[in-house]
This record gives structure tokens, sequence and C-alpha cells, in this order.
């Protein structure tokens, strides 16, 4: 134990306090023992301190930072050194801003589409994941601010999604959903790390002894601490044996008094609690040491930054007969709301408030163009408006070019909400439709954090596809626009032709309490290149205004060498996939999968020699019958591609193999060993998962874990009402086109986040009082919340009396 020394001078109130936030943000501080707080925030692309007292949810103003495109938008960049570089200036903002953890970079994997958050979240793959998120830990890290890569794990929805459990056999958690945190852990060296609300299992991942003691600490020797996400905290106790440091936000006193009744009745030893409190004070007091500066951060450095990582990360999806870039004095006519009132970043706990924000309508008038007007088009809330959509057409008719701008409103995308459907609001596409009737060279420039449907492509000549690309993606686009930057961006997920068609359509979201994640290994290109089913943009797809050939391909046992040569008349960036697949496998497995990449500059003309190395993910899988990492023996065809569908490079490579003991039966399993996996019944997932599938049924009567939009089925009539009017405030939010984060919050959250979150003014025994009240038996549960009451006010003083009292002897030591 590295702080014996001073853990024997805490008493245990102290200890048990220590283990739960003091603010919002902070951690507790003991002054006479020396131990100082930590400021958190939230930064997944952009430090969000708020001013004053915090909320979860940023409805408080936040103090100014630069607003970097978010993770979705970066993973198309295939980039890590753009990643470090980013990860780079977000430490340096936190440490110019006094914060000390970065709660960030986001890295869950892009199971469906519909997900709300998918802006915060890499990449469907989980290799570009990590990788990505590895590059970032390590920039934030080099400024002494510690990272906090987050939701570990198997989070995919956010509707429920503190109540939710998620189902899934161990070879898919190990393979897609933990691997990018592995390499995140292990190559990031990350200092910190955040666990996800729901449970993984049948248990909460705050508690989950199997993710945080058997793979986390053991298996990848991470030393920095846990914490849960802001009132994903179940039971305190269990958490603190699994050696989750670090409950959060602030649920006051009544976890530490968890936590002493724990050690009184033996269900916790003091080991257990001075091992979680000595992670914990090795991350105070190493953080609190160097992780702040006096000094401001460059703010234009930053910005100009935020402009390269923009224009780096966009895509190209379309340009037809080569369109695009657009020559000097192009008669432009610029339509569409999203060309005023950008759409930069997603709406929830990541919002920035941006040093600055560039518009299409400010900076274009730095360009060599002639604009001949700009029109709003639409209204981003999608009301159909006639007077607007003449006024675009009006303009439209006159141009060389129309520039339109569109994409995803607020409403598509935010924290606490998925999507209902994969398309862009109907107003955009209606005017885009008859804007090509009126003039047939439209440019279409998208605003969007995940994967959208576009049967309306043909209307478009050239489709660039920004994502949200922060405080200066309007220079950033219009750079690409004029050829100044020549696009690299290649797609960081599938881009369907249908919702149908996407693996977990059917079982997301979850309709009951079980997330059953049916689909298995076979997520995105995965499924859609074994199942071969045709997608409009693949998997690591984008053009340029050059061309690349691949050449003189080598495979040895360390990895791949080939020449890569620029044809074409622009300097440009090319990134080379790398792909591993067997052939008829013993084991099933998609058709290829994603082990290596490089983004390689070129100038016209040029070639250059890249290698891409194997490491220990390109041949593994996860046995369950061994429990470990196998390598299958085989004759591996090694692919180099410019996409998933895009194969330049094919050869092979025989591989010894680890095992012979292989852990399933073809014809128990014939939808995994096809791929064909939209059906799967449940006795195949009950012999995929290897235990029969628990029940997802909501009980008859609400419990701590259930969520306030359950109230649903209340037995009491108030419970209802509270529902109805909850409800009714929900949609009133989200017709005006932007949704009520806090109500949003609300609506999904447990009972139990009640006393999590109320800074120890409700405890336990008034939220089983509520729910005694909303079960149907109102007088007996008023009773219970007013004993509970002043029971929880007594309790507080007595404690908080301990805490102060600096001459605290150390008798229960």
């Amino acid at each position: 134990m590295k702080y014996k020394e001073l853990i024997s001078q805490m008493t245990v109130e102290e200890k048990a306090a220590f283990l739960s936030g003091k603010t919002e943000w902070q951690t507790r501080d003991f002054p006479h023992l020396a131990i100082p707080s930590l400021f958190c925030s939230d930064g997944p692309h952009g430090i969000r301190k708020q001013e004053g007292a915090g909320d979860h949810l940023g409805l408080n103003a936040s103090l100014p930072s630069t607003c970097f495109p978010t993770a979705s938008t970066i993973a198309n960049s295939w980039d890590t050194k753009l990643g470090n570089e980013i990860g780079e200036a977000l430490g340096e903002e936190a440490s110019a801003l006094g914060v000390h953890i970065v709660l960030g970079p986001g890295l869950n994997i892009k199971r469906s589409p519909l997900c709300g958050r998918n802006f915060e979240y890499f990449s469907e793959d989980p290799y570009l994941s990590g990788k990505m998120a590895a590059a970032y830990v390590k920039g934030i890290q080099s400024n002494g601010v510690a990272a906090c890569p987050k939701h570990f794990a198997v989070n995919s929805q956010e509707l429920r999604r503190m109540a939710m459990n998620s189902v899934l056999d161990e070879r898919t958690l190990r393979e897609i959903y933990l691997t990018g945190f592995e390499i995140a852990v292990k190559e990031g060296n990350g200092k910190a790390i955040m666990t996800s609300y729901n449970e993984i299992n049948g248990e909460y991942a705050n508690e989950n002894m199997h993710l945080l003691q058997d793979i986390l600490r053991k298996e990848w020797g991470f030393e920095g601490i846990v914490i849960s996400d802001w009132g994903g905290s179940n039971d305190h106790v269990k958490g603190v044996k699994a050696n989750s440091n670090l409950e959060m936000p602030t649920p006051g006193l009544g976890s530490a008094r968890e936590l002493l009744k724990a050690l009184d009745t033996g269900e916790l030893t003091m080991e257990e609690l001075d091992t979680c409190v000595d992670h914990l004070l090795d991350a105070v007091l190493t953080l609190s040491k160097g992780a702040t500066s006096t000094e401001p951060f460059d703010e234009q450095a930053h910005h100009m930054l935020a402009r390269k990582a923009a224009a780096e990360s966009a895509v190209l999806l379309k340009n037809e007969n080569g369109i695009l870039p657009l020559k000097a004095k192009t008669k432009v006519a610029v339509i569409g709301d999203f060309a005023i009132e950008p759409r930069y970043q997603g709406a929830g706990s990541s919002m920035v408030n941006p040093t600055r924000l560039e518009t299409i309508e400010t900076v274009i008038k730095e360009y060599d163009l002639q604009v001949l007007g700009i029109q709003k088009g639409y209204r981003r809330t999608g009301e159909e408006d006639a007077a607007l959509r003449k006024a675009a057409l009006d303009l439209a008719e006159g141009a060389d070019i129309v520039l339109y701008f569109f994409g995803l409103d607020e409403l598509s995308e935010a924290e606490g909400l998925d999507r209902n459907h994969m398309r862009i609001p109907q107003n955009q596409i209606d005017l885009l439709n008859v804007l090509a009737q009126t003039n047939a060279n439209v440019i279409g420039i998208i605003s969007a954090g995940s994967s959208i449907e576009m049967p309306w492509h043909p209307c478009c000549k050239a489709i660039l596809h920004g994502y949200l690309n922060g405080q200066a993606g309007a220079s950033a686009m219009l750079d690409i626009l004029t050829g100044k930057v020549n696009p690299s961006g290649r797609l960081n997920e599938t881009y369907p032709l249908r919702h149908e068609d996407t693996p977990a359509y059917g079982n997301f979201p979850s309709k009951e309490r079980n997330a059953e994640y049916r689909e298995g290994l076979f997520v995105g290109y995965r499924y859609y290149d074994t199942s071969l089913v045709r997608v409009l943009y693949p998997f690591g797809f984008g053009l340029s205004y050059t061309r690349f050939e691949y050449s003189d391909l080598e495979v040895t046992k360390d990895g791949v060498t080939f020449t890569l040569s620029n044809t074409g008349d622009f300097d440009g960036a090319e990134v080379a996939q790398l792909y591993i697949a067997l052939p008829e496998p013993k084991v099933f497995r998609p058709e290829k999968e994603l082990k290596g990449f490089a983004k390689v500059f070129l100038k016209a003309g040029e070639s250059q020699t890249v290698h891409i190395p194997f490491d220990d993910k390109t041949f593994r899988y996860w046995n369950v019958n061994t429990g470990r990492w196998e390598i299958e023996e085989g004759n591996y065809q090694i692919v180099v591609a410019a996409s998933a569908t895009d194969l330049r490079l094919v050869s092979r490579l025989p591989v010894a193999g680890t095992t012979t003991e292989y852990p399933y039966v073809k014809e128990q399993l014939p939808s995994y060993f096809s791929g064909l996996i939209k059906q799967v019944k449940d006795e195949e997932f009950e012999t995929l998962l290897g235990y029969p599938l628990p029940s997802g049924k909501w009980k008859g009567e609400l419990g701590i874990n259930d969520a306030i939009c359950q109230m649903y089925y209340a037995k009491s009539r108030l419970a209802r009402m509270i529902y109805n009017r909850l409800t009714t405030m929900k949609k009133r939010s989200e017709e005006k086109g932007k949704p009520d984060l806090n109500i949003l919050f609300i609506y999904n959250m447990p009972f139990r986040g009640i006393a999590k979150m109320t800074s120890g003014l409700v405890s336990m025994d008034m939220v089983d009082g509520m729910l005694t009240v909303i079960n149907g038996h109102f007088l007996h549960g008023v009773s219970k919340i007013a004993a509970g009451y002043f029971k929880n006010q007594r309790e507080n003083r007595k404690y908080e009396k301990l805490l102060r009292r600096e001459d605290k002897s150390n008798e229960r030591n």
C-alpha cells in the first residue's frame, strides 16, 4: 500500500467519506491531513468547467474553451497523431482552467446508428476506437492532467440507460466492447476510467467484479482510479469491494454511512476500504501537484488546430464529374439554416462554450467565390415554411453552384435520447428535392454526428460530410470546397441503405430491462460484409481530389509492407487499412476485421513504402472454453484496402494455432456461423450465452433500480400524474426542437438516483418511502419519508461534526 502512513492518520469516517464526491465536480478534501480536492470536468471534445454551482447536464454557463470536433468526427481522420495533438490541447486547457481530471474520451461502440450519443464515440470498430482513444489519453496526460475514458462498458443506448441490463456473451464482450478500452488502458496508460450506468449480465458496471477486478486490474494491470458515472453507483459497498474508488457526483454522507455499517457487519473489510482509499489518494496527491497552470492557453493556436482537425476529418462521399473543388469566381448560392447557425457539437454533458464560433455566413467572404446570397431555406425545427423555400429557390436559379447546408437537428442527437429513425428532417429533404429540380449543381454539406439514411443522394452532384466539426468547422468546409485542402477523411462507421438493414434492428432499443446483444460479434461492417448486405457507403470509405495506387505487397510474420503512390494531380493523404480474414474457420468469425491502419500524406507523383505491423490483437479470438485469448490455426487472408469493400492487395499467411479445444458446435449456432443474425431465436442465443436468458420483464411493484419514467405502471394515482406531467414537459421540449436535458435525465433516472444526486438531502430510506407511496401505500409511505428525513438530518449533522474535528482519534482504525 503506497500511502499506508497517511491512511493510518485518517479516521474510518474520513476514509468512508473520501470515496464520494464533495460537490458536483470535486472530490472531498481534508486540509488538516494535507489532502486537497480534485476538480473533474467533462471534456470529450472541449473542457466544460462550469462557473458557480455545477450541474451535470450543463444548464449553467461554463468557462470558454476550444470546441474541437467531436470524437465521431475525429475518428474519420484515422490519424492518431491528430488525436494526440487534440489531447495535448485539451490537457493544456484543463490545466489552465484548474481541472485535474478530464472526463473523456468516450469510446463506446456504435452498436446501432440510433444511439443518441454516438456523436461522442469514435467508431463501430473497437480497434479504431481504441487507437484513437489511446492517442487522446496520452495527449491529455502529457500536461499532468488525468484522462478518464468512458463509459466502461457495453453502454450502447440512452433510453433508460441507468436502468438497463446488457446481456451478451463473453466473447462479444471481450472482442467488441472491451478491446477499445484495453488499448486505451494499456497503450494510453489512462490514470482514470469511468464506469457506465448499466448492468452487464445482471451486475452493475460500477460494482462488477469480473469487469473491474478480473479484467481491468488483474488482466490489464490498471493502477488508476475507477469513477462512477454521475449517479451511476448502485450499491456503494459492492462498488468499494470491487475497487471502484470514487462515487460521483455528490451523494452526501449516506453512502459513507453505508460503508461504516458494512464494516460493522463484516460485509466490507478494512483492507478493502484502505485499498480503495489508497488508489484515490495516489490520484489526488499526484494530480494536485502539477496539474494546474497559471498560464492561459493560446486561443488562436487551438482554434487553428480545431480548423485543421475539422478539415482532416471531413469525408467527401460523392464528387460527380469532378465538380469539386470549386473554381475561383464561381457564382454560388448558399442555402440552409446550418450555414447561418451551425450545428457543430452534440447536446448534453459534453456541450462546450466555444472561445469563438465561425459560421459559413461570416467566413465565406474570405474566399474567392461570388456569393449571390444566403438563405435559410428551412426551419431547423422541422416545420414547412413556404416563404423560406421560395426565397431559396429564387436564389438557386441564378447560381452556378448551390451550396446546401443541412443535416440532423439538435433533437436528433442528444444525451439521454435515442433516435427513432435514421432520417434527416423531412422539410430539409423536401427543399433539397426542389432545389435539384431548379439547379442541377447542388453540393450537399452535411452536419450530423452519426450514420444517416441517404435515399436523396442522387439530388446532389457532390456530398461533403463534416460530421459535428467544432467551432472552426465553417473555414474547414470552405477550405475543402475551394481546394485549399484535399479531403482525407474516411468513414468510421457504415452507412446502410436503410435502418432495417442494421444488425441490431429489432433488438435496439430494448423494450424492457434487458438489452439483448443477439447480433454478437456482427456489429457494423462485420455484419454487412459477412451477410452480403449492400450498403450505401462502406466503413473506411472516403474520396479524394487525387488518386492512390497500391503495389508490391510483402507479408511477414511481423506485418505487411507495400508501396503507396499518389498518381493524381493533387497532394493528399490516403488511409491504408489492414484487414485479416480466415476462410472456412472452425471458430465462427466475421468475414474480415480491421487490425491496423496508416494515414500517409503524399505529394502528387510521390510514392512511399508503408509498413503496418501485426500486434497481439491481429489473430486472436476469445475462447470461452479455455477462458483466454487463443489463435486458430489456418491460412489467413491478409488484405490491404482503401475501405472495407475496396480491397487493393491480398495475400496469405499460414499461422500456427494455440489450442485445438474449439468452443462451438456449428450445428448449434447456425446463425453465427453464417452471419445471418437478424432472427436469432432464444434457444440459439442461450447456447451462445452459455446460460438461460434472464427475465427482462418489469416487476409488479417498482423498485429503486426502476426508472422514473416507469411510473406509468404505478399503482398510485399521484405517481401516474407526475409521470404524465413529466411526459408532457418532455414532449413540449421536443416540439420546440431542442430537448430539455434535465427532463430527459430525470425521466430515465432510476429512483436510487434521487438519493445519489441530491447532496445528501434525500436518503435511501426516504426513497424507500417514495416507492411505498408509488406502489399504492400513501400514508405508510409518507410516514417513512418524514421519518427518513429527520433521521437523515440528524445523522448528517453528526457525521459532519466528526469530519470538522481536527483532533480525531484513530480508535476505529
